[in-house]
């Protein structure tokens, strides 16, 4: 019996993927439970047109993503810091400031794509890149003043 997994089951497959199972495990554990679709004419043809249109958003999600990158390389943002004894800055920057300062400019990036390699805590430009989506990576250059 070939079916169409339309969830995730670990050890089993992934959705989107036909695979051949035995007849009672189909019927009795994966389509019962609602695993998996039997993958007959137009069941196929609706996960055709359905994977379709996910490549169809996930392409627009793409060029979106490209053209928020571009306005974010052109951007420098100047973050103030406390600073001590020769211009040593005290703790260093986090995602959440990045967030606040790019929500200032009206850019709502959730905080977790922001990815620091190195601790911003020197004054100075600093380099931080911000992964919009696993294909599209911006460059976004902080500076850090007194």
């Amino acid at each position: 019996m070939k079916v169409i997994f339309i969830k995730d089951l670990k050890g089993q497959g992934k959705k989107g993927e036909i695979k051949e199972v035995k007849d009672g495990y189909g019927t009795n554990f994966l389509i019962k439970n609602g695993y998996a679709v039997l993958a007959n004419e137009s069941n196929l043809k609706h996960f055709n047109t359905q994977k379709n249109k996910e490549l169809l958003e996930e392409s627009l999600y793409i060029k979106e993503c490209e053209k928020i990158k571009e306005q974010l390389e052109k951007l420098k943002i100047n973050i103030k810091v406390k600073v001590g004894k020769e211009d040593k800055v005290f703790g260093s920057v986090s995602t959440k400031q990045i967030v606040t300062e790019l929500k200032k400019l009206n850019f709502d990036i959730d905080k977790n794509k922001i990815k620091i390699t190195t601790p911003l805590s020197s004054l100075g430009t600093h380099v931080v890149a911000i992964e919009l989506h696993k294909k599209v990576i911006a460059n976004l250059k902080i500076n850090l003043i007194k």
